[in-house]
């Protein structure tokens, strides 16, 4: 079996003066409608990870990014695709927040109170944990485990 070709996403964790966090809920008619992950979406030809991540959270949230510091990658693979997650994260921002691809966003804080969450979104959970000394689970499990 050939390797599946991966496709690179761009993926803002936006802290706010609280230091709480955003996640948002994929849209109905996407792969995992309802499901909670930070915002992003796939770099176009010849976008750099944060070119991708300004312009997908100024389409999607409405608002436009002053900068953004890389952090983390992972791949993920999920039965639709191959992707590797660029986390960045973003402390500033202008512009109020509309949800342009009618789905919910949510500050939250550890443990998140949101389900279900995308499972490529549980490791940046314990990475937060981590960096914050959160001890606990980090979000609420499905039922059976």
């Amino acid at each position: 079996m050939a390797e599946r070709a991966i496709t690179e996403v761009a993926v803002g964790v936006l802290i706010d003066a609280a230091g709480r966090f955003l996640l948002t809920s994929r849209p109905a008619g996407k792969v995992y409608a309802g499901y909670w992950e930070f915002p992003g979406g796939k770099l176009e030809a010849g976008e750099t990870v944060e070119e991708a991540l300004g312009r997908e959270l100024h389409e999607e949230l409405g608002i436009t990014i002053a900068g953004a510091r890389p952090w983390q990658q992972l791949v993920m693979d999920y039965p639709h695709a191959r992707v590797r997650l660029h986390f960045c994260k973003v402390h500033r921002w202008a512009g109020d927040f509309e949800m342009r691809e009618a789905q919910s966003m949510a500050w939250q804080s550890l443990p998140v109170t949101v389900e279900p969450v995308l499972p490529g979104t549980i490791p940046v959970l314990r990475w937060l944990a981590e960096e914050r000394g959160f001890q606990g689970p980090t979000h609420p499990e499905p039922p059976g485990g």
